[in-house]
């Protein structure tokens, strides 16, 4: 490989950009929402695309793989550089319910481009166009200088917004055709819009549904309301007691924790903070504190701190609501966790956590849910290196390592299928992408700037991992 032909397939890239926009536009109209169980037409016709928009830019063995009960994958690849090492490129093409709709400004499978430079509609950053960067970085190489300088496998799922349930089995079933020397994965965040970055570590979740029940059926609150307790103050009793008056969760939750090294630690304060712009990108109100460890970078917080959250609330719904003491409420609690929590630990910490707490003598009900585990990374070594090589040279700027928060299931199954092999996290997601809510956003601009480095990084990596060297 010469410098050269990363000039021609960058040329490339930038000659045909808008038709690679085109292609991404035509796969959000499709949608994909995994949560409608298969067989679904819409996921099907989903894979379908994605495969013709692999065989348009010169990948080979371009195919839909059907899994039983579940959503279908696409799978490409490009092998035709002996020798030279492979990627195993992953995204997703299937996209999360479109939620409350008269919220759109848009209509969601319509992707509409704004004054601001941000394309909408719901899959547009998450992840079809993590996607799409690297088809049209493979097809800068293959429809440019004809050949990529790295071999090349791209496997796109069909059910990560609903957990990847099938994923770890899929990538057992076919270890070998997925064998590769460094995996990239393509639907985490960039730090700010224009401001890129490598994920290195993510936070895991524990969730539990709690019932708390009073009495046998609705009472009249004036004739019953003193004595007969309220099962809905019970419950919110109890959850208060799940976090500290700092907002931290308490105590018992956080066994395990594993603080930051120096290393980590000095990452976290090289990256530029600005409290205001984080609170607006939060729609923080004004007079709303930021809660959590003082002492610990917002950012640490974030990412290496645990967090809970009440995602659901039910007892009587206000519509329709009379003067009634309810007979149960119930919530959703979620604890992300971090390095280095045991997640059945933390479970049986937030079961206990309650039940000490539900005042009354009330009736307690915790149903477990799903769970995923953390995960975290040393970002040293070649692979990592040649990652931030190809960001500075793609968004034109130095890029950061950072945390995601958030819990991405579908990482642990690659790194127990491919243990030991480097793992970059890549994405265009930003702040202000609305990911998973109403008006889903992509900046074009980081959607040009990711393809540019997904042609800057088959180049670094070629020669960051070339095992002739």
């Amino acid at each position: 490989m010469t410098s050269s032909s990363r000039d021609a397939a960058l040329a490339h890239l930038e000659r045909h950009f808008d038709d690679h926009l085109d292609a991404l536009r035509a796969l959000v109209r499709i949608g994909g929402v995994s949560a409608e169980p298969p067989p679904n037409p819409t996921l099907a016709k989903s894979a379908a695309a994605v495969v013709a928009q692999m065989q348009a830019a010169g990948l080979e063995r371009c195919r839909v793989i059907e899994v039983p009960d579940a959503h279908p994958y696409a799978y490409g690849e490009w092998l035709g550089a002996p020798g030279a090492p492979t990627l195993l490129l992953y995204g997703h093409h299937d996209v999360q319910p479109v939620g409350r709709l008269d919220r759109w400004e848009t209509p969601p499978f319509e992707p509409t481009p704004r004054a601001d430079g941000r394309l909408y509609g719901r899959g547009a950053v998450d992840d079809k166009a993590g996607v799409m960067a690297h088809v049209a970085a493979c097809a800068a190489w293959l429809r440019g200088p004809g050949a990529l300088p790295v071999n090349v496998k791209l496997i796109v799922e069909g059910e990560e917004e609903i957990g990847s349930g099938h994923l770890e089995a899929f990538l057992q079933a076919h270890r070998e055709l997925l064998q590769a020397d460094c995996i990239v994965l393509t639907d985490t965040a960039n730090l700010d819009e224009g401001v890129p970055a490598l994920t290195v570590s993510l936070r895991g979740i524990v969730a539990v549904t709690v019932e708390v029940r009073a009495i046998e059926r609705p009472l009249h609150s004036g004739m019953w309301g003193g004595p007969v307790p309220d099962a809905t103050l019970g419950l919110c009793r109890a959850l208060g007691a799940l976090v500290d008056a700092d907002g931290q969760v308490a105590a018992p939750l956080r066994a395990g924790v594993r603080p930051p090294d120096d290393a980590a630690r000095a990452r976290l304060e090289a990256i530029p903070f600005d409290e205001a712009r984080f609170r607006a990108d939060a729609g923080l109100l004004p007079g709303v504190e930021l809660v959590g460890d003082a002492s610990m970078p917002v950012y640490g917080r974030l990412w290496r701190e645990p967090a809970l959250s009440v995602v659901a609330l039910e007892a009587r719904p206000f519509k329709g609501s009379t003067n009634q003491i309810v007979e149960s409420a119930r919530a959703r609690v979620s604890v992300r966790t971090v390095p280095d929590q045991d997640a059945a630990e933390v479970e049986a910490a937030l079961v206990a956590l309650l039940r000490e707490n539900v005042p009354w003598g009330l009736e307690l009900r915790v149903t477990p849910e799903a769970s995923a585990r953390w995960w975290s990374t040393v970002p040293d070594g070649p692979a990592f290196d040649a990652a931030a090589r190809a960001m500075a040279a793609g968004y034109g700027r130095e890029g950061f390592y950072i945390g995601c928060g958030g819990t991405i299931p579908f990482v642990e199954p690659f790194a127990n299928a491919f243990g030991g092999v480097p793992a970059l996290l890549t994405g265009v997601e930003d702040p202000r992408c609305a990911a998973h809510a109403e008006n889903e956003s992509l900046s074009v601009q980081d959607f040009q700037s990711a393809a540019r480095t997904a042609v800057h990084l088959y180049a670094e990596l070629a020669t960051a991992l070339d095992h002739r060297a």
